[in-house]
């Protein structure tokens, strides 16, 4: 209770009904709000805080004011809640590390845990409100530079999708601790690949992540840079790509469509430490001058930084007949 007390920063007070009352919202729309928020029924137990009650009315609020319709402040909600609950489980799964290594002799748990959460909780709030306001600028400079509204949430983007290859076989053999430390590896060094490359990382699966880029070469360096990089790291699997380009919809911070399912579907067939891409891609990639095909780069193409090679056409579920292409680097003139 002390530790909760120090992390919410005030004392229990309220029964849900008891809140709802004095943020003067209606119980009908603080019971959506709080289950948009992930947060639980929990009857007439006395539970919610003073901030509680004032996030209630805020969010009220900009129903009332107009600035929000009741479904997108509902939505504010839900997206809110779902990334902070992963980001509060993530944080703990490594502040438990640290604790369950560090704990000395006659101590507990929780008599270590309050002094460290007392020091960490301003610098962790106030670091996620920074990097909160970077990525909302950034999204905000993709949405300013869109030249038409529909570009927003249906625009052409480059879709990748990078699996680990026979994760499922391996997770039997590891050990749990090993399992978890070959993920977070794998993540980590996909996502700094990605972002370092000006990428978008949209999710991570375990086994699995998901990335775009408005830019087709870049979405191909990408690839074939996380292909490279895993092969040196004897502990990792092999890896394999699938990426296609064309209309996707963005929506909640995730991406749909057809071209998100080829991708997907191509990453299925790729070859072990590979890239496949869909044929638009493959296009738009020599349109650009960027890539060549096929067979081998001659005198004239030393700006070639890709090589394609097409591959046999094939069914693919869902999507019809499917001729992926073999992307790779280019070699040297």
């Amino acid at each position: 209770m002390d530790l909760e007390r120090l992390i919410l920063d005030a004392p229990r007070r309220y029964t849900p009904y008891q809140a709802a009352r004095a943020a003067d919202v209606p119980m009908e729309m603080a019971t959506r709000f709080w289950r948009a928020m992930g947060f639980p029924d929990i009857g007439q137990s006395r539970a919610l805080t003073d901030n509680d009650v004032i996030a209630l009315r805020r969010l009220a609020g900009l129903v009332e004011s107009g600035l929000l319709s009741e479904s997108m402040a509902i939505q504010v909600a839900r997206s809110t809640g779902q990334t902070t609950a992963r980001l509060a489980g993530w944080q703990m799964d490594t502040f438990l590390d640290n604790l369950t290594q560090s704990v000395e002799p006659g101590l507990t748990r929780a008599e270590v845990a309050y002094p460290l959460t007392e020091l960490l909780l301003p610098e962790l709030e106030q670091f996620l409100v920074y990097v909160w306001r970077r990525q909302l600028a950034a999204v905000t400079g993709r949405v300013v530079q869109a030249a038409e509204d529909t570009e927003i949430t249906s625009g052409k983007l480059a879709v990748g999708f990078a699996d680990l290859v026979g994760f499922t076989r391996l997770s039997r053999r590891l050990e749990e601790e090993e399992l978890g430390e070959l993920v977070e590896s794998f993540e980590n060094s996909c996502s700094d690949l990605i972002a370092g490359q000006g990428g978008r990382v949209i999710k991570t699966l375990g086994d699995e992540i998901l990335y775009v880029s408005e830019d087709p070469a870049t979405a191909a360096e990408i690839a074939l840079g996380l292909v490279e990089t895993l092969a040196k790291d004897d502990s990792m699997p092999a890896l394999r790509v699938g990426m296609a380009f064309g209309t996707v919809t963005s929506r909640m911070g995730d991406v749909f469509g057809t071209t998100v399912n080829l991708a997907s579907r191509l990453t299925s067939i790729a070859p072990k430490d590979a890239v496949l891409v869909d044929g638009e891609l493959a296009a738009v990639l020599e349109q650009n001058g960027v890539a060549v095909s096929p067979g081998e780069p001659s005198e004239t193409d030393a700006n070639h930084r890709f090589h394609l090679q097409p591959m046999w056409r094939r069914p693919v579920r869902g999507l019809g007949l499917v001729e992926p292409w073999l992307l790779g680097r280019a070699r040297a003139v």
